[in-house]
C-alpha cells in the first residue's frame, strides 16, 4: 500500500489552526512550536558548525524561528518551507517584523516537491517528518537539494519497537504520523546515499522538556480550560515517553 500523504488542509484544520499554533508557541517560546524551543535551536544549528554566509534548507520552518537564529546569530542565509499556510501567515509577519527578509526566505509548500539540485550547504529540520508518510522520496530529495560535503542534521518523533500499548497506537493514528525506530530511520538515511550517518536517542532530554513545559503551562495566562487541556495533552505525552513506545531521535548525515 502506498504511503498515505497528509494534506495542507488536514493540517491546517487540526493540530495546525491558528489558536492551536498560539498554544504551542505559548509553551514553547516564541518564534517555536518545537520541543526545546530557542535553546535547543541554538544547540543543535551549533552543531552543524557553518561558516557564515553558508546556505541553509529549513525544512518545516513552522514559525521560523531557528531560521531567524541562524541568519540572526550564525550569519547563514535559510529558505524555509512549510506546507502549513497558517504557520507561514505568522512566520511571515515575524519575518517582517525583524526586517531579515535580505537572509530568510520564507515559502508555502510541499518538500517532496522541491527541486534544488546541489543548492544548499546544510539541510535542518525539527520534529516535522512524523508528519511525511513517503520517507524514502524526501530523503532522496534532500539528498539531491545539498551541495556535496553538504550536512543534514534533523531531530523528529521516533518510536519504540512494535507492538505498541493501544494508547500510543491510537494517538498515532489520530495525528496521522508516521514513525520509525531509530535504526530503521538510519538505514532509511543510508539508502538515500548519505554517509557519516549518526543517530542520537534523546528520549531523556525529551522528557526533561515534557516536565519543564509542564511547569510552564501552569504559569500560562490563558484561560483555565486551555490550560487544563495543554496539560493533559502534555501529560499524555510524558506517559507515552516513560513507556518507551514514544521516542525522540537526532540523526545527521553527509553528502560527499
Amino acid at each position: 500500500m502506498a504511503p498515505v500523504a497528509i494534506t495542507q488542509e488536514e493540517l491546517d484544520s487540526t493540530q495546525y489552526a491558528i489558536e492551536s499554533i498560539r498554544h504551542y508557541e505559548a509553551v514553547y517560546g516564541e518564534d517555536f512550536v518545537s520541543p526545546g524551543g530557542s535553546d535547543m535551536a541554538i544547540e543543535l544549528i551549533g552543531q552543524l558548525n557553518l561558516g557564515p554566509g553558508s546556505q541553509v534548507l529549513d525544512v518545516g520552518c513552522g514559525l521560523g524561528g531557528s531560521a531567524f537564529i541562524m541568519a540572526r546569530e550564525f550569519d547563514l542565509i535559510v529558505d524555509g518551507i512549510d506546507l502549513s499556510k497558517n504557520m507561514l501567515s505568522i512566520a511571515t509577519q515575524k519575518l517582517a517584523a525583524y526586517q531579515l527578509s535580505g537572509r530568510v526566505k520564507l515559502e508555502q509548500g510541499d518538500c517532496l516537491q522541491l527541486d534544488r539540485l546541489e543548492t544548499y550547504d546544510a539541510i535542518y529540520s525539527r520534529d516535522v517528518f512524523l508528519h511525511i508518510a513517503d520517507k524514502t522520496r524526501l530523503f532522496s530529495v534532500l539528498y539531491s537539494a545539498l551541495k556535496p560535503g553538504g550536512k543534514m542534521l534533523f531531530t523528529d518523533y521516533c518510536c519504540g519497537d512494535r507492538p505498541w500499548a493501544d494508547a500510543f497506537s491510537e494517538y498515532v493514528e489520530d495525528r496521522g504520523y508516521n514513525l520509525h525506530t531509530l535504526p530503521e530511520y538510519r538505514k532509511l538515511i543510508e539508502h538515500a546515499g548519505f554517509t557519516q550517518v549518526r543517530s542520537s536517542d534523546l528520549t531523556h532530554r525529551f522528557i526533561d522538556i515534557l516536565l519543564a513545559d509542564l511547569k510552564r503551562i501552569g504559569g500560562l495566562e490563558l484561560p483555565e480550560a486551555v490550560r487544563s487541556e495543554l496539560k493533559n495533552s502534555w501529560l499524555g505525552k510524558l506517559e507515552r515517553t516513560r513507556s518507551g513506545d514514544h521516542r525522540w531521535g537526532l540523526f545527521t548525515g553527509l553528502k560527499e
